[in-house]
């Protein structure tokens, strides 16, 4: 709650004060029906999430987002924004069995911590299908400071009711020893981390973003278990990661080939330039005089067009059609 307020006051500074960025386009139905429903799973992410971390240990929790392409897919399919592939399919399958087989194998295993966590990964996957789904249909274009701006608040609302109503009521003014720069340098963090994240998109790619998740997952881990005594690993707990970071891969592997074949030529430079070399032969060798028999001839409206990459050429196949009739 204190990181989306905080988030949201720099991004207010950034966008009405110092002018870094200008507004989009907000009308208030555009706000009720696509910022509110995604600030509400962002908030909902975030709570869920969080309050895992009271219950199971932080190398497990790494290991349970593993789940992250298996919600998001089952989200995309029952929003529509994707279709059910046997591939993708079979990946989620072994992404599923990996995240099972590391859950028994944990030994500080809490059904109540688990499914906070699973809950909090469906609400931010459902979060980033309705990003793409409502925005996109809007034709709204929203970098990390106008996402900050309109959402950040938003979701400061939606964490205050659950704070108000089960958090606040079991504190006690004793137990708190709030310090500024602790909630400040880890909310400065947290801003950070947005920014971070569509630079590397932005300078890279996508696919360098989901190669160093992968590896901030294993780095988050390792230093788990070495900071925090109950975030004790076992071999089960080993081999039922990799399993699910191999169905991970897999699924990274997919997506970026589907880009990728989105992103080339309907035909290739070898066969466009075969089609054309056929339809000037064609044109070229086929001609019929008109039955006046003018100089000129009637040339049909085929053998007209003119070259769509080259128009102010003069187009060979008309220059072959004349020559061939002045010889007759």
């Amino acid at each position: 709650m204190i990181h989306m307020g905080f988030s949201g006051l720099v991004a207010f500074f950034l966008v009405r004060v110092f002018k870094v960025v200008t507004p989009v386009k907000m009308t208030f139905e555009i706000y009720a029906t696509c910022v509110v429903p995604i600030s509400a799973f962002f908030a909902s992410s975030l709570w869920f999430g969080n309050t895992a971390y009271l219950h199971i240990s932080v190398a497990f929790i790494q290991m349970l987002k593993a789940l992250m392409p298996v919600a998001t897919f089952i989200m995309a399919v029952l929003c529509g924004t994707d279709k059910a592939r046997l591939d993708v399919f079979l990946n989620m399958l072994l992404v599923s069995v990996g995240v099972v087989v590391s859950s028994y194998g944990e030994i500080h295993f809490n059904i109540v911590g688990t499914l906070y966590q699973v809950t909090g990964i469906f609400a931010e996957a459902l979060r980033l299908v309705l990003t793409q789904v409502l925005l996109q249909k809007k034709g709204l274009t929203l970098n990390p400071i106008t996402s900050l701006y309109y959402i950040a608040p938003c979701s400061f609302v939606f964490l205050f009711v659950p704070w108000y109503l089960l958090e606040k009521p079991v504190m006690e003014v004793s137990q708190i020893q709030f310090n500024f720069w602790i909630f400040f340098s880890n909310a400065l963090c947290a801003l950070a981390l947005n920014f971070s994240i569509f630079l590397v998109i932005a300078r890279t790619g996508a696919v360098t973003i989901r190669v160093a998740g992968v590896l901030k997952d294993w780095i988050l881990i390792a230093l788990s278990t070495v900071i925090f005594p109950e975030s004790t690993i076992t071999g089960l707990n080993i081999i039922g990661y990799a399993i699910a970071l191999c169905g991970v891969v897999m699924y990274n592997y997919i997506k970026v080939r589907d880009v990728r074949a989105s992103q080339l030529p309907p035909e290739s430079i070898p066969d466009r330039v075969s089609k054309d070399w056929k339809l000037e032969k064609k044109s070229s060798d086929i001609y019929v005089p008109n039955n006046n028999n003018n100089i000129g001839g009637n040339i049909s409206a085929s053998e007209l067009n003119v070259d769509e990459e080259a128009p102010l050429i003069t187009s060979s196949r008309l220059s072959h059609v004349g020559r061939t009739q002045l010889s007759k």
